[in-house]
């Protein structure tokens, strides 16, 4: 009986979403009684391990498709309509932004429920037997910007070029792509806070906030910074392969690898949990997902998914353990509050 009920409600929620897509003004014209998440590669290693959980808490669901897609990529896939043809979550390492908030609207994905999961930190790592390098958001900024403070293409070649207590090692930085999450909190917490110390920077924020973005975040493409895609394992095996190197990636991957890497501190603070979840870490940054409302009660087990998240995401939780640094605590009671209400985001804050 428990597995026809089952099986009933299965059904029911698929008609459900097929609708969903018909009033959308989608195509759906399928059905789907498996959860689908994308985004961000830095969220990626928790939101499996919520999978895993949530399919042995859940007997008979299906294993939730969990794809590393980049935060902006994902955004793009969850903003493109409701049905089953398009992903239910997003996983985001950084908050959406206005114009997705827009895009989203504008596809039809009116109501979106924002839950934050937990805290990450942008992590600056080397290999064991690196150079030794101690980072500040300027010398960071000169050494990758394109076009630094808007005086011509950047030339430096060594960090020592950029400040002189730095050794004559050749700049070589491998990071994530454009469409990642972690690009972008590369560019807001590290770079603009570097370009930002030049009074000209801010006096050109004023006056034109279009070339001052240009200018503080654009990032040099004559090799010495590498895109090295949506995976972050990736940029760790290069590192050993490469001693002089730096690596830019989520705190989690700095801590899964310490046998290998060591951490390259950012105006003298190292990235720990500690560092991290206060906040005093210079490129620490909140995650996030974000889930259609129009999804749950179409998808099966889409609640007992997020009650997962939630039941995992404390100081003491399973997720913890996978290297994420929990919330604060008014967050987590915040976001809890959130996954029980599914009270949706308010756009108007968004930038």
């Amino acid at each position: 009986m428990k597995h026809f009920a089952l099986m009933a409600a299965t059904a029911a929620a698929a008609l459900t979403l097929a609708g969903c897509g018909q009033q959308s003004g989608g195509t759906a014209g399928g059905t789907r009684d498996q959860i689908r998440a994308v985004g961000s590669s830095t969220v990626y290693p928790f939101a499996t391990a919520v999978a895993e959980m949530f399919v042995q808490g859940n007997p008979g669901m299906k294993s939730p498709i969990i794809e590393s897609t980049g935060t902006g990529g994902g955004m793009k896939l969850f903003c493109a309509g409701v049905g089953a043809q398009h992903p239910d979550i997003e996983d985001a390492s950084r908050r959406m932004k206005k114009s997705e908030f827009e895009d989203c609207q504008k596809n039809g994905v009116k109501d979106i429920i924002e839950i934050q999961i937990g805290v990450d930190g942008l992590a600056f790592a080397e290999a064991k037997n690196g150079p030794g390098l101690k980072l500040t958001p300027k010398i960071v900024y000169e050494a990758l910007a394109a076009n630094p403070y808007g005086k011509g293409p950047n030339k430096a070649e060594t960090w020592k070029d950029v400040d002189p207590s730095l050794p004559a090692t050749p700049i070589s930085v491998f990071g994530p792509p454009s469409t990642s999450g972690t690009r972008d909190s590369l560019a807001e917490l590290i770079l603009t806070k570097g370009c930002e110390t030049d009074p000209a920077m801010k006096a050109l924020k004023e006056k034109d906030e279009k070339e001052f973005k240009a200018t503080c975040t654009r990032i040099r493409e004559d090799g010495k910074y590498v895109d090295s895609g949506e995976n972050d394992n990736l940029i760790v095996q290069k590192l050993g392969a490469n001693p002089n190197a730096l690596g830019v990636f989520g705190y989690s991957f700095l801590e899964e690898n310490k046998d290998t890497l060591k951490d390259v501190t950012i105006n003298g603070v190292e990235a720990t949990y500690e560092t991290v979840s206060t906040g005093t870490y210079p490129g620490a940054r909140p995650l996030y997902i974000y889930v259609k409302k129009a999804h749950m009660t179409a998808i099966p087990g889409l609640q007992a998914f997020l009650n997962t998240f939630a039941a995992n995401w404390d100081p003491n939780g399973a997720l913890t353990k996978r290297g994420m640094v929990a919330a604060p605590e008014d967050v987590r009671k915040a976001s809890v509050e959130t996954v029980k209400s599914l009270a949706v985001l308010d756009g108007s804050k968004l930038k």
